[in-house]
Formats: C-alpha cells, structure tokens, sequence
C-alpha cells in the first residue's frame, strides 16, 4: 500500500457476520493509493450475494489483507490488523457501521459510518 495518513484515517467496525468472525478493522484506501507490490499470485478473491464486493485472501495462509467493499466497489478496505507494526489502540477514532442491517443502514446513509462514543 502506498502511503496512507493513519493518523487522519479513521479505523471502522462492521457488525456483519465476515467481519466479526475475522475480526476485521476497515481502513479505507482509494484505488491510487492501493499497490501489491508482491505476492499477487498468491491472491485468490471470493465472492457471494450480489457479487459487488470483492474478498481478497492468501491462497496459502487464508489472511484476508483487503476487499472491494460493496458500499464503495472502486476503493478498497484495507484489513488494519494485517498492516505490521499496527497497535488498534493507536488508530484515530473508530466507525461503526451496521452491517447486519446493510439494506437499512446503507440508504440512511452508510457511505458515512457512525462515529463510535
């Protein structure tokens, strides 16, 4: 991944049922600034429901490092807790968005996740 400003970058949760169970941390990352700068053959992509998103995951180890999200297809969501040296604890402000409701939550305006209290 090119360089991406974390401190200005706000990590997000899903709720959804992927997300929870891989433990997930969504940091969003726009297509010029998203480059594999090796290992893309390893790199198989998964698919359900609609086919908007795009699951990205390591042939070999089954790491899931990033994804097209269904919300924003052309950007990416960058799995945080696969960036080395990363410390949640450090991460600007965290967002909520309410992915087992994602119909609802999406047309209440779910490009702009919730901020957490």
């Amino acid at each position: 991944m090119k360089s991406v400003d974390l401190e200005q970058t706000a990590i997000g949760e899903c709720n959804c049922s992927i997300c929870t169970k891989k433990g997930i941390l969504h940091l969003p990352v726009s297509r010029e600034h998203m480059q594999i700068l090796s290992g893309a053959d390893a790199l198989a992509t998964y698919t359900f429901g609609t086919g908007t998103a795009k699951h990205t995951f390591c042939r070999h180890c089954g790491i899931y490092p990033f994804y097209n999200p269904r919300t924003d297809p052309e950007n990416y969501s960058v799995n945080a807790r696969c960036l080395d040296d990363f410390d949640p604890a450090t991460m600007g402000p965290r967002r909520l968005f309410d992915g087992q409701h994602w119909e609802q939550a999406f047309a209440a305006g779910g490009r702009e996740w919730e901020a957490q209290p």
